[in-house]
């Protein structure tokens, strides 16, 4: 079994997120798989030998089997590679006789189903953009970056710095270098007004939080925005199908474009802020921090779950006034567009202007609410749990915010004002899209 944990820490270490999403599904296979041969070690030695015991799955062909299903649902061609070392190790253990033809279908069976079963508490991850993200509208094609200003976030990248790899893919942009403090905002409202002055399109590089600034901008001054994923997390990004600096630059020059919706946070009496994905109250900012904090190292659904203990063990419900219905929530998200997988944790948008809000709670008012969370979380059935409510709404009112809670959106965490209104913004967003292929 350790050539296989040895491959899944190749594919952890390689930096291809599909690569990594298979590592941890494969192991926590594996491990299943694992438990499963140990137990029926255990009952097996319970029983007297004969024919029953001999025609139990065999343990390790089995476990090899879970593996290499899990890594194939994540990675059809990582997979394809393992099923077949797999299916060669299974033929030599029934020809050498370590184990029956039998042992070896059985276990494999098994084993399969124990992979596919990983799905109802992890669900595939969707890499295709978005429906209404694919290109529907004219936007300026841009050889070589020509008229594209392009707003860095100084510590985006990874072993290559990100203005780097950009001036090798789009040579003609004018970059502009900005920290992740308080400068970013200065700089951007520089780029637009040149934008607007001399044509062309608002580049960013950076994670979710830098691209919302830039979206605002881009938005208010009607300009394409050209989003270059680079930061810590890049949902945003993500979900537009634009996964790396090349994709991007590849869209710029092609001139591929789409509209997206913008969700929308206003304070009582005060001015709105937009958001490009998510929303969030009550311990969602804390389960931000948690998950964001373990994703890059574990995945998100990992990730998501170990910060939900974490914060359920240490967090306590709030009270709000939720479009003038009282309740007492763990949290309250809301996810800009439509999330799915419907019934749990939301992962990923099948459309970014569809016009709606997605909204999903927590209740904190039923007994052993906490509880019953974890334990619907677990077992896949939280969209029968009673803790856990989700609708779809075009606008929302938040009343009863205390002074010392937040709110998140994109994951950039920020003081609640005691009245807080959601909805979609009046203009929607112009981005670049990748070419069709």
């Amino acid at each position: 079994m350790l050539p296989w944990l040895a491959g899944a820490a190749v594919m952890g270490l390689s930096g291809n997120r599909g690569a990594r999403r298979a590592a941890l599904r494969g192991t926590g296979s594996l491990a299943l798989a694992s438990a499963a041969v140990a137990a029926k070690s255990a009952s097996s030695h319970r029983l007297r030998p004969g024919p029953a015991v001999r025609a139990l799955p065999s343990g390790h062909p089995a476990a090899v089997a879970a593996f290499a299903t899990a890594v194939a649902l994540e990675s059809p061609k990582l997979g394809a590679a393992l099923i077949s070392l797999a299916t060669a190790a299974a033929v030599l253990r029934a020809h050498t006789g370590t184990c029956s033809p039998v042992e070896v279908l059985a276990g494999a069976a098994v084993e399969v189903g124990v992979a596919a079963a990983t799905c109802r508490w992890w669900p595939l991850h969707v890499d295709a953009p978005a429906d209404t993200a694919r290109p529907n509208v004219s936007v300026a094609a841009l050889p070589a970056g020509l008229g594209l200003i392009a707003v860095v976030n100084s510590d985006a990248g990874g072993d290559i710095p990100a203005e780097a790899e950009l001036r090798i893919l789009l040579p003609m942009t004018d970059i502009r270098l900005c920290a992740s403090g308080g400068d970013l905002h200065l700089v951007l409202d520089q780029a637009a007004k040149d934008v607007l002055a001399h044509g062309g399109a608002l580049g960013v590089v950076g994670g979710d939080g830098t691209v919302n600034a830039a979206a605002v901008r881009a938005t208010e001054s009607g300009l394409p925005l050209a989003v270059f994923p680079a930061g810590t997390l890049s949902h945003f990004a993500a979900d537009l199908g634009l996964t790396t600096l090349e994709s991007t630059a590849d869209a710029v020059e092609a001139g591929y474009g789409g509209v997206v919706d913008l969700g929308r946070v206003t304070a009582a009496g005060g001015a709105g802020t937009c958001f490009l994905s998510t929303f969030g109250i009550g311990v969602y900012p804390e389960l931000v921090r948690a998950r964001e904090a373990r994703e890059r190292r574990l995945g998100k659904w990992p990730a998501l779950c170990i910060g939900l203990l974490r914060v359920l063990a240490d967090g306590t419900p709030g009270q709000v006034t939720v479009d003038g219905r009282h309740r007492r929530l763990w949290l309250l998200f809301a996810g800009n567009s439509r999330y799915a997988p419907p019934g749990f944790a939301p992962s990923y948008r099948r459309s970014l202007n569809d016009g709606l809000l997605d909204i999903r709670t927590v209740d904190g008012s039923h007994p052993f609410a906490r509880t019953r969370l974890v334990a619907a979380f677990l077992t896949g059935t939280l969209a029968r749990s009673r803790v856990y409510q989700a609708t779809t709404v075009t606008r929302l009112r938040i009343d009863g915010m205390s002074e010392e809670e937040d709110y998140t959106r994109d994951g950039e965490v920020s003081p609640a004002a005691d009245t807080l209104h959601l909805d979609k913004a009046a203009h929607a967003l112009t981005v670049y899209l990748p070419p069709p292929r």
